[in-house]
Formats: C-alpha cells, structure tokens, sequence
C-alpha cells in the first residue's frame, strides 16, 4: 500500500477535526481509527469484503447511516433515497442514485462525518447499558464486533478479564484468527483482545501526530497538567454546556504549543467526550491563560 502525499493528509486530517467539532467525538480517537483501518487513505479497500473508504465502511453500514445522519450534513439527497425493508436491509431503487451514495465513503467530508456519528451513536448505547463511560477502545470495540458484540465482549471481560476470546466469539475468531490467537496458537484472553486494540489505536493516532490515547482516567491527567502550570486553579463546578463545547483535549494541545505543558508531563489517555467538572477546569486554564 502506498503512502498517502502530505497534501491528502492535511485534507484527511482538517475533516476529521470538522467532525470532531461537529459531533463531540475526540478527535484523536478518530484520527488513530482511520490510521488504523485505511492508513489515511480515502480510496482503501478491502480484498474480502465491501468496506472502501478512510474509515472502510461496508455497503449496509454505510447506508444506515447515511439514513439516520446524513440530513443534518447536507446530505439529505441521499438520506431520502435510502429505504429500509421489513428484514432490516438499506437499499436504493436507482441504481446510479445508490452508487452515488456509496462512493462518498471515499469523500473524507463525509466518511469523517459519519464515522463520528456511528461512533457517537454506539458510544450512547453502551453507555446506557454498561452503565460508565465508554473510551474509545470501546468504540473501536463496537466497530469491529458490532454493537451487541461490544455489548457481550465488555460486560464480559468485566467479569472476567482472564477468560478466552475465542471460546465466546466463534466466527470472529475464525476470520479474524491473528486478533484472537498469538503467534504459538495459544487463545488470548478478552482483557489481551483489548489491550490488543488500545495499542492499536494509540499507535495509529500517534503515527499521524496526535498527542491523546485511547483509555485512562482523566484525573490523572489534570493532575499532571496542574502540577506542570505550577498554579493552584479553582475547579468550580456547573454549565453542562461547557462540557459540550469545548473539548479538553484540544484545551491541554493548546496549552502544550504555548509552551505551558510538557508532553512528557500528559500520561496516555483518551476517554471522548470531558465531565462537566473536567470541562470546567480546562475552560478556566484557558480563560486565565488568556487563550
């Protein structure tokens, strides 16, 4: 596979951060599943299958999307010409009109934009029922065994980190043998599987210069970035709105490029969306940083 030009990775990398604002979903999570599942580039695809594109979605689970988010991206032509069938199959009766569709997965606008939404959608669901947050090993989780498979893969690694992968999930582990099995044969466990992943999605965001993980705790964290401003700050509690508009993450780069925080200060750690009280703190650094 060739590598992608610096050009086409400036463009890949300014839609993932549009669908990062857009959405809410960290951007380093979705920069690290692009390297991860296409190296960057718009125009992969896979030899066993119909995934194509930066984040290679397959046929139907692009058109499900399409379905439920593309109106709100300018993209309501092709909502609208999606139907869903009693069996639960997408289709389109014009052939041109479908394949349209299709190829935007290679547009990076509009593969960022739902592959935030997907992701945005499985992160509300497991939350709800795993009752916690869901880090973005979770996501990729969910991406890779679908929804109900992150759903049983989770909750049961929580009873059970130690317990083999494979035994539980028969099919994946068949064509996804080199996941579920080392090198000498032997079953990796559900807690290895996601470690497995975690190194994988760091290792691609880092590839592509992004400075957050994919799991962690945010304590940690803002303590690190305290203790490295030399400052005492007030967390002052409130305005669910915070949380929502601005991203820490983003917060703790811009500190980081003003020379205020030392990247070997930031231990790994990524968990998408910030509390309200940890989306406070970063607002007042910022306020009181004059940012």
């Amino acid at each position: 596979m060739s590598v992608p030009s610096i050009g086409a990775r400036t463009n890949v990398t300014t839609a993932i951060a549009t669908a990062s604002q857009k959405t809410g979903i960290d951007f380093n999570y979705l920069l690290g599943q692009a390297q991860v599942e296409s190296g960057m580039r718009v125009d992969a695809r896979a030899r066993t299958s119909s995934a194509t594109g930066l984040y290679q979605f397959i046929e139907q689970s692009w058109l499900g999307v399409v379905k439920e988010h593309g109106d709100k991206h300018g993209m309501g032509w092709a909502a609208d010409s999606i139907r869903r069938t009693s069996s639960g199959r997408f289709v389109v009766s014009d052939a041109a009109t479908r394949q349209a569709i299709l190829q935007l997965r290679s547009d990076p606008q509009a593969a960022s934009l739902m592959a935030a939404e997907h992701a945005n959608d499985n992160k509300e669901s497991l939350e709800a029922s795993l009752g916690r947050d869901a880090t973005g090993t979770d996501l990729y989780m969910a991406h890779f065994l679908g929804l109900g498979g992150a759903r049983k893969f989770l909750r049961a690694m929580d009873a059970n980190p130690d317990a083999g992968a494979a035994r539980l999930f028969p099919a994946a582990a068949r064509a996804n043998r080199n996941i579920f099995y080392a090198p000498d044969g032997s079953q990796r466990s559900l807690g290895q599987i996601y470690e497995k992943f975690a190194g994988k999605l760091d290792k691609g965001a880092a590839a592509v210069g992004a400075t957050g993980l994919a799991s962690g705790t945010l304590d940690a964290k803002f303590e690190q970035l305290v203790q490295s401003l030399g400052e005492d700050v007030e967390v002052v509690l409130g305005n669910q709105a915070v949380a929502q508009d601005r991203g820490w993450l983003t917060t703790l780069d811009r500190l980081e490029s003003a020379g205020r925080l030392k990247a070997s200060a930031m231990p790994a750690v990524n968990p998408l969306r910030p509390t309200p009280e940890t989306a406070k703190l970063a607002y007042l650094m910022l306020a009181r940083l004059g940012a």
